[in-house]
């Protein structure tokens, strides 16, 4: 496995969603459809992300990772 940059989550209730980012520029996602459904995980290209989604990962996300996580999204 390729060595974590950082995890960022971006939940707004009780229920998580965290992206976790790679050095090799993979991206994986954990999170809760509900309270009986948690730490489901999809891999995810940057293209499959939202805009709204993109915007709270890089307002969340760590000042030195900032960059490089950008770099990764494609953003703006």
């Amino acid at each position: 496995m390729e060595k974590e940059i950082c995890k960022i989550s971006v939940a707004s209730n009780w229920l998580g969603d965290e992206y976790i980012f790679y050095e090799d520029h993979t991206i994986k996602r954990v999170y809760d459809n509900h309270s009986l459904n948690s730490n489901r995980v999809e891999w995810l290209e940057p293209n499959q992300i939202s805009k709204q989604n993109k915007d709270k990962i890089v307002r969340s996300c760590p000042e030195e990772c900032k960059e490089k996580i950008m770099q990764i999204l494609d953003y703006p």
